[in-house]
């Protein structure tokens, strides 16, 4: 089966290796999607005002954990309804992911020999992500609403109808900005330590029996610092989306959040969006480049 789809996939594009670069990221992206989404919704449930809300009686909201979060969706609602927001998310994701390796891929060819330093593959990493970032930035916002469960829409073309014509082109855009701040400092970080560290291992070991593990292991070190640092930019974004009439812009969402929630309030909901990133991204680049090696792209 797999030997099939290699086939078909070289078949079908040819010698442009930015169009394979492209359709690999986009199968990579979806399988890692498909299997991380309930990470995703329980990441946005514990952003959502209104959701930690009805939890928090008479406790303190800050105590809502990740565990809680699971077990109150799956009580409440049902177990599938941990991948709410999955049509979205791969409408996002797919041509996203693609879009990123391709555009990533093209750069790295255009500007390097292939082997970008760190400053360089630090850039390319923002612009590739603030290129797919700024293209989907519309279905990025039907996604978050998806998720929440405060919004009932019905399909991914019934809610950018619906945000249209009830908040024109600026709800379809709201959280573009810290969108970017969250998603290009991310992608460039995570490359510059997915580069570096590939850099300092043997040829042997990305290439012989272990190549799928190491790239793995690569992808979950690069991915975790740079959650980290990411993490209030990503806090700020769902705010923004939710609830665009009282979270209008970035320094309001950000003197709201510390009034409310205190410093910890930026982090919210940064374990199930860290181990999300983190495992989303190492997947997606083990079966990146296993499929590079499998379609001739390296």
């Amino acid at each position: 089966m797999a030997e099939d789809i290699v086939h078909d996939l070289k078949e079908y594009v040819g010698n442009s290796p930015v169009l394979k670069a492209f359709l690999a990221g986009s199968i990579s992206g979806t399988c890692s999607t498909v299997l991380f989404q309930p990470l995703d919704l329980v990441k946005t449930r514990l952003q959502s005002t209104k959701h930690v809300a009805t939890l928090a009686r008479p406790r303190i909201a800050s105590t809502i954990g990740m565990m809680e979060t699971f077990n109150s969706i799956i009580q409440k609602e049902h177990l599938f309804a941990l991948w709410k927001g999955m049509i979205p998310s791969l409408t996002r994701c797919v041509p996203g992911v693609g879009l990123y390796f391709g555009s990533m891929h093209w750069m790295k060819s255009k500007f390097t020999d292939g082997r970008p330093t760190a400053t360089q593959a630090m850039m390319i990493g923002i612009v590739a992500r603030s290129i797919s970032g700024i293209c989907l930035i519309p279905i990025t916002v039907v996604k978050t609403r998806v998720e929440s469960g405060e919004y009932k829409y019905h399909g991914v073309v019934d809610a950018l109808r619906h945000i249209y014509r009830a908040e024109g082109v600026r709800g379809l855009s709201c959280g573009l900005l810290p969108t970017l701040f969250r998603d290009a400092p991310f992608s460039g970080l995570y490359l510059v330590f997915y580069s570096q560290i590939k850099q300092t291992l043997p040829k042997e070991v990305l290439t012989g029996e272990m190549a799928a593990a190491t790239h793995f292991t690569v992808g979950l070190l690069a991915g975790a610092l740079a959650s980290l640092v990411t993490q209030p930019a990503d806090v700020i974004k769902t705010k923004m989306q939710l609830d665009p009439q009282q979270y209008k812009s970035i320094p309001n969402v950000v003197v709201l959040v510390y009034q409310k929630y205190g410093v910890c309030g930026y982090f919210k909901g940064l374990i199930p969006r860290m181990l999300r990133r983190t495992l989303i991204a190492a997947m997606a680049w083990t079966i990146y480049e296993q499929l590079t090696q499998s379609i001739g792209l390296k």
